[in-house]
């Protein structure tokens, strides 16, 4: 039996990888860490004072063409028939 591999193994590039907690859930047990957007008109962190938490971006995502690859080189994906 011959193992599978495919046509074109691209390199994964992996951009910086960060774990964007909520804005002040370090500072209180009732917040929990899972990333909510900032809405306040004074909030520091929507207005990206130095210090802050960051926001995720655009910035942050992986290249397009490796973006959902797996490291053997194939991409996941859901078959609905069979």
């Amino acid at each position: 039996m011959v193992a599978l591999k495919p046509l074109l193994k691209p390199q994964i590039i992996k951009k910086r990888t960060k774990k964007f907690i909520r804005h002040q859930s370090d500072r209180y047990v009732k917040i929990k860490q899972n990333w909510w957007e900032p809405r306040g008109t004074d909030n520091r962190a929507r207005r990206r004072f130095k210090g802050q938490i960051l926001m995720p971006g655009i910035g942050y995502g992986s290249n397009r063409k490796t973006e959902h690859m797996l490291p053997s080189g194939f991409r996941k994906f859901l078959v609905h028939s069979v």
